[in-house]
């Protein structure tokens, strides 16, 4: 079992004539990924790379039955090309674009609220259930199937963390990379939630950072819900007020949103988080390991 992505996902790349866009849609193939289609207004009918090229999004899922779409599409049209997914029935947007405006993305969730489809991201890199479908930007060859699920704000953060758990034989079931921009789809609580009921996930990493309040949401969810063990770590432990540090999202505003603050609450909730990133893998083992007590 997984959530959101399979090896029966059909993937539809927006943006696909784009450098990124094609590069990325020829890693996602290697690895397993079934790429159905392509959409790049203008060039509908064209074959790259083997794919067929539709203008809409709504063309390539009638011709291919595509229910997932890989989003590399410009930032001033991105939020758009989110919406047309979501008009031609596309059951998952995982969007990789940085650098949406902000006014954009508010208007564009919701709208968004009223429809079905489910949104990761932007700028995010993307989701992979190991062994069966990479829809994004992150190295496959790290992770390892498995029972681990992974949820992260951060990109480079999560391949941290993922080979750390894959070091120490720890699989995952899917890795989510949510995006670290401060409007975004599917958030933490969305993600625990299918890894709770997903019978084949035994355990959760999570991974935030500064601002905002999405962690310490979280928190309190696990404590009221949450049916398994949850490790996490909080990036920004010496990020001062005021500075942006990385994504658009993650910067401490009138003394809100502070590292500190949410490892305390996290702790507070139950959740095992690792002070180091060095100690991610560590701390994963540690809350499996008090589980483990538990139900002694």
């Amino acid at each position: 079992m997984s959530i959101l992505i399979n090896g029966s996902s059909r993937i539809v790349v927006q943006g696909i004539t784009g450098r990124s866009g094609l590069f990325h849609t020829q890693q996602c193939r290697e690895y397993g990924s079934r790429i159905v289609a392509g959409v790049t207004p203008g060039k509908g009918g064209i074959h790259i790379e083997g794919i067929p090229v539709f203008n809409t999004v709504e063309e390539a899922v009638q011709f291919t039955g595509a229910d997932v779409s890989m989003i590399f599409v410009p930032p001033p049209s991105a939020a758009d090309a989110i919406l047309e997914a979501a008009d031609a029935g596309i059951a998952l947007a995982v969007c990789i674009t940085e650098g949406i405006p902000v006014r954009d993305m508010v208007l564009a969730r919701r709208i968004l609220e009223g429809k079905p489809m489910k949104l990761v991201g932007p700028n995010c890199p993307g989701v992979i259930t190991p062994g069966e479908c990479k829809v994004g930007i992150m190295p496959g060859y790290i992770h390892k199937p498995g029972k681990i699920g992974v949820v992260s704000r951060s990109g480079t953060l999560t391949y941290e963390a993922v080979k750390q758990l894959s070091d120490i034989g720890l699989g995952q079931s899917t890795c989510v990379g949510i995006g670290g921009d401060p409007i975004i789809g599917m958030k933490f609580i969305d993600c625990l939630e299918l890894f709770n009921r997903d019978p084949d996930t035994e355990a959760v990493f999570m991974i935030g950072e500064i601002g905002g309040g999405a962690e310490e949401d979280a928190a309190f969810w696990i404590r009221d819900n949450m049916e398994k063990p949850v490790a996490a770590f909080i990036a920004g432990v010496t990020a001062p007020t005021g500075r942006r540090m990385g994504h658009a999202g993650a910067i401490i505003t009138g003394g809100k949103g502070r590292a500190e603050d949410k490892i305390r609450t996290l702790t507070d909730c139950g959740v095992t988080v690792a002070m180091s990133p060095t100690k991610m893998g560590v701390a994963m083992q540690e809350a499996l390991g008090k589980t483990k007590k538990t139900r002694k």
